[in-house]
């Protein structure tokens, strides 16, 4: 290759006249020209389609990488492939699909996360419903994870974390024991009387608080 001015100088009318040429036929100077612009553009129109995933295969693929990471409900998979750009029909032919096949199951969901924020965090029913809701799950589905919930089972967590959270609290007020453990079963769901009649029989059996 010539690297001195002639060749420099040979190499920019070669350029040139390969950009008139390309202007030519894409302006169609003639009908020969306009002709072939079109098929250039046909070729390359078909090449990008060619090369252009498939949808349906996209959005497959970005609802089973979520299922892998942790259990999502239906609208929480709807939520992250529009956010991913998705067609809303197209993940809603997916989401479809995979219901079927029983990889999207909010009932199934809507139990395991029940069972789960009550072993880890001991939610109460109405922190549940709270949370489900947030999720998207439908309200006829929360109240079916919720039917088993028992009654006592409940008030037991409530006495369980007011056990753990007193023995920050030794040497408080009785007052400002009650306050704080009823605003942190409050934060948890529980009802305010189950909240009380727990922390009123766990502070009557500390020692500081019984009477001489």
């Amino acid at each position: 290759m010539t690297d001195g001015p002639a060749g420099r100088s040979g190499a920019s009318e070669r350029l040139a006249r390969a950009r008139q040429a390309l202007e030519s036929a894409e302006a169609g100077t003639t009908l020969v020209g306009a002709d072939a612009a079109a098929r250039d553009r046909d070729v390359r129109e078909q090449a990008r389609s060619d090369d252009e995933p498939d949808p349906h295969d996209v959005a497959r693929k970005i609802a089973l990488r979520q299922l892998e990471l942790a259990p999502r409900s239906r609208k929480q998979l709807e939520d992250k492939l529009r956010q991913r750009g998705c067609d809303d029909g197209v993940a809603r032919s997916v989401l479809d699909r995979l219901t079927e096949v029983g990889l999207v199951d909010d009932e199934a969901y809507a139990r395991m996360l029940v069972r789960s924020r009550q072993e880890t965090r001991g939610l109460a029913p109405r922190a549940l419903t709270q949370e489900l809701r947030r999720k998207g799950v439908a309200d006829e589905v929360i109240e079916d994870a919720l039917a088993d919930v028992d009654p006592d089972d409940d008030a037991d967590r409530a006495r369980q974390l007011v056990e753990k959270r007193l023995r920050t609290m030794r040497g408080l007020d009785r007052q400002v024991q009650t306050r704080r453990l009823a605003g942190f079963l409050a934060r948890k769901g529980y009802d305010s009387s189950v909240a009380y009649r727990v922390i009123r029989e766990a502070l009557d059996e500390l020692p500081e608080h019984q009477r001489d």
